[in-house]
């Protein structure tokens, strides 16, 4: 099986991005894996993306990113058509108010197994939980390009995006995660994808 994971080049001040360094350190298990290092700015990371997925056949596609303060690995589950952003992207870029794509539906959902993979994780001991929001930053941006790609140019190809937390490196204060630790998760959400078609029909619902 055929499988592209992303990752993003560092944003904010940061030296550095955890999404891209697990993405980096990930050893596949069972599956071609194929890495992409995305640029942190509107619409030029969907052309990367959107470069990438026409020059092979992917089964399976994960765009990963920065999700700084969060304490866990978050499969996100939908992905909105809105740019909406508290700071610049990495070229000074700030929209607001403004939609992914102009023609484009209000939303799309994730077609990874969002519920199996989160169970997968738990029951290796890695903190996981499904998320309802990716932001309205590039990571939302990139969510909603790649779905978009997925649902109109490679119909048959599934996808997804995934949060990360920080690594240790980049905080004293905030939740953190060890790479190796982020990179295992990656891959077990990567083979649990694979083999998981029907998602588990468990709550993942919140009171806000």
């Amino acid at each position: 099986m055929e499988v592209l994971l992303t990752g993003f080049e560092p944003f904010g001040g940061e030296r550095t991005n955890p999404s891209w360094e697990a993405v980096k350190a990930v050893e596949p298990t069972g599956y071609t894996l194929t890495t992409l290092e995305l640029p942190c700015v509107f619409h030029e990371s969907i052309e990367v993306l959107r470069g990438a997925l026409g020059e092979r056949h992917y089964d399976l596609v994960i765009a990963t990113g920065q999700a700084g303060g969060r304490p866990d690995v978050t499969p996100e589950r939908t992905a909105i058509n809105l740019d909406d952003a508290r700071i610049p992207d990495n070229r000074g870029n700030r929209p607001v108010d403004e939609p992914v794509l102009p023609e484009g539906p209000t939303a799309y959902f994730s077609t990874l197994p969002v519920k199996a993979a989160v169970a997968a994780l738990t029951a290796e001991g890695i903190p996981a939980s499904v998320s309802h929001t990716a932001g309205t930053f590039v990571c939302n941006h990139v969510f909603y390009g790649l779905m978009h790609l997925t649902a109109t140019a490679h119909p048959g190809t599934r996808a997804g995006f995934v949060h990360v937390p920080f690594s240790p490196d980049q905080t004293e204060d905030a939740p953190s995660l060890p790479v190796e630790t982020t990179a295992k998760a990656l891959d077990l959400i990567i083979r649990t994808a694979l083999s998981t078609r029907t998602d588990l029909r468990t709550t993942a619902g919140t009171l806000h």
